[in-house]
């Protein structure tokens, strides 16, 4: 039997979403003791975008995906795989991919989240690529989805100006040419787990009076420990993938790193002497949106023509866990990528049809339920 040709996950498709509303450094300053020139030269945000009451990471994540689906022009139902990386699911089960799978009515695709703090996108964008060329799924969709205003303590000064909410998203391929994921590094260290975590409403703490009572309900951080972490963890995920892969950091034509803290990129930048020009940094228009910051500022560097086909970008994170990872992407895509209006105007119009197409399944669902029910016994009644 003939050797199967080496496969890549080649991104073929990239698209992001943020909430409408947006809350500045001087929003902030009404109701908590800070001011726009203490976040500013602190952490380097300006504002961040937060979700309407009625939107969840589902929301966000779907919206993303759709978009991402635009630009790659394919069928959604060509899907055969959904990973989503939130730290901020719409509820600890379902997950919030098989929501987006639902949303976009591909029903046949595998679908889970991944946890993995604000490192989980590289984390999800890994095991996708290697699913990939194992041959398992052929197309892969791969969201970084958050609502973290929802889990931050709005009184507390040190938390609640560092984060945002969004989501973004790509679409990997199957590819025999040599582009997509070249190589990752991914790390971590469970002994700084109560570093940056949600101390209340899983199964060690589950929510009573007493946790809503001490607010462990929010967000918490040691920020002077993070701080220390994120940079040493980012400079060795960077030099690591590039070791990894034999490509020498000066043909590097973009790194994206997570966009947590300007005062963290810049250490890096400066520990593994990069010139500014090629870092590609969005914090100040959406603070930390946690696993969704690497999509979007990917999206958004593609978007401002700061990627061409053939370069070399790096990803790399850090987050909760501890975790850290870095992925070394060679762009295969053509750009620009421009649709005429009447496609844009279809996968518009096919949105109505993934409701029906759910609602049918639904009805399909409980109906055989109903048809195959059982008593205790294993009796029909």
């Amino acid at each position: 039997m003939a050797n199967r040709p080496a496969l890549h996950a080649e991104i073929v498709g990239w698209g992001k979403y943020v909430p409408s509303k947006v809350l500045t450094n001087e929003d902030l300053a009404k109701s908590v003791d800070t001011s726009d020139e203490w976040i500013k030269s602190r952490t380097g945000i300006a504002e961040r975008h937060i979700a309407d009451p009625k939107e969840a990471s589902s929301h966000l994540a779907t919206k993303a995906a759709r978009a991402a689906i635009a630009v790659a022009d394919i069928n959604p139902r060509q899907i055969d795989l959904v990973i989503v990386a939130t730290v901020t699911p719409d509820y600890l089960f379902p997950s919030v991919a098989c929501q987006v799978q639902d949303a976009l009515g591909i029903p046949n695709a595998a679908a889970f989240d991944l946890n993995a703090g604000c490192t989980g996108f590289i984390y999800a964008l890994s095991v996708a690529s290697r699913l990939i060329a194992a041959g398992a799924h052929k197309l892969a969709l791969v969201i970084g989805a958050e609502t973290l205003s929802r889990v931050l303590d709005w009184q507390d000064r040190t938390t609640c100006v560092l984060f945002g909410d969004g989501a973004g998203a790509v679409l990997l391929q199957a590819s025999e040419a040599p582009a997509g994921l070249l190589g990752c590094t991914l790390g971590a260290d469970g002994s700084g787990a109560d570093l940056l975590q949600l101390p209340a409403g899983g199964s060690r703490r589950p929510a009573c009076e007493d946790t809503v009572k001490n607010r462990q309900h929010y967000l918490k951080m040691n920020g002077p420990e993070v701080y220390r972490f994120a940079v040493d963890a980012m400079v060795r995920a960077s030099r690591a993938v590039i070791e990894q892969t034999g490509v020498l950091m000066d043909d590097v034509e973009l790194v994206i790193p997570h966009q947590a803290n300007v005062r963290i990129i810049q250490s890096a930048v400066k520990a593994l002497k990069l010139p500014p020009e090629k870092v590609f940094t969005n914090l100040a228009r959406y603070g930390n949106t946690s696993a969704a910051s690497v999509p979007i500022a990917l999206c958004e560097a593609v978007e401002q023509g700061l990627v061409k086909q053939g370069d070399h970008v790096v990803l790399v994170g850090f987050g909760a866990g501890l975790t850290w990872g870095a992925a070394l992407v060679q762009w295969g895509a053509p750009l620009p990528v421009k649709l005429p209006f009447w496609k844009l105007a279809l996968y518009h119009a096919v949105r109505p049809l993934a409701l029906a197409r759910s609602t049918s399944h639904r009805a399909a669902l409980r109906a055989r339920t109903i048809i195959s029910r059982v008593d205790l016994n294993g009796h029909k009644p």
